[in-house]
């Protein structure tokens, strides 16, 4: 008897601890029955269920992390390989195109004569189409676009013949080109993102669905006359 009383109390703590409810009371066995049965439900025992949010931010901030946070990292694993691969082509494409942008402003002020300091982009561009300032401005007055004009004392540049013309604006173009395909690669950073993202979601709400799962507690006990015959004890999980 006091080994049943002994299990019955280390059970009770047992559920107390997991802060469940007691929906019977093991004490209402009654002599009259000849098999009763208790239930106690326990929820929750498994762990605290994910947050989405949390899975969807880690996600945005690095691909993959929100399903490492949700406890399934075997595809999250991949979009985190890709996330790396996308940044060391997008730093690789930055580092070619300021290369070759220096190039282009160290060409335009040994053969164009230009003054590089204050430049913009839109200037380093208009010299590529036209021979000189002159010419540039002329089209500009033509269109009434008056406000376009440049200064010929401080942004003056004269390419000596067409081929160099011709050579800077080569070089700018692949300046360009190499900014531009980096955009590709930011796209392809955002959609491995969204797809992080929506499998982030998707693993965090079947980790959340098994922890729902409910886990009972049955206490079988057969009286005998004024006292107990048998004490047993089994988990049931539910689906």
């Amino acid at each position: 008897m006091k080994k049943v009383l002994f299990a019955f109390l280390l059970i009770t703590s047992i559920i107390y601890c997991q802060k469940n409810k007691l929906i019977e009371d093991s004490r209402s066995i009654t002599n009259n029955s000849q098999n009763n049965t208790s239930i106690i439900p326990l929820e929750g025992v498994e762990g605290k269920k994910k947050n989405p949010a949390l899975a969807i931010l880690y996600s945005a901030l690095l691909p993959g992390m929100g399903e490492l946070y949700a406890g399934d990292y075997s595809l999250g694993k991949y979009l985190t390989i890709a996330e790396a691969t996308f940044w060391g082509i997008y730093l690789g494409m930055n580092s070619y195109g300021n290369w070759k942008m220096d190039n282009y402003k160290a060409y335009a002020k040994t053969y164009g004569g230009v003054n590089l300091e204050g430049k913009d982009t839109d200037y380093f561009a208009s010299i590529g189409e036209f021979k000189n300032i002159d010419q540039y401005n002329d089209d500009k007055a033509l269109s009434r676009q008056f406000g376009e004009m440049y200064n010929t004392e401080t942004d003056n540049w004269k390419w000596q013949s067409e081929s160099e013309r011709k050579t800077y604006r080569n070089m700018w173009l692949s300046s360009q080109h190499a900014f531009n395909n980096t955009r590709f690669v930011v796209g392809a950073m955002i959609l491995n993102r969204l797809v992080s993202i929506i499998n982030a979601v998707r693993v965090t709400a079947a980790y959340n669905r098994n922890l729902t799962d409910e886990i009972s507690v049955y206490f079988n006990a057969e009286p005998f006359g004024n006292s107990i015959s048998s004490f047993s004890i089994n988990f049931v999980k539910g689906f």
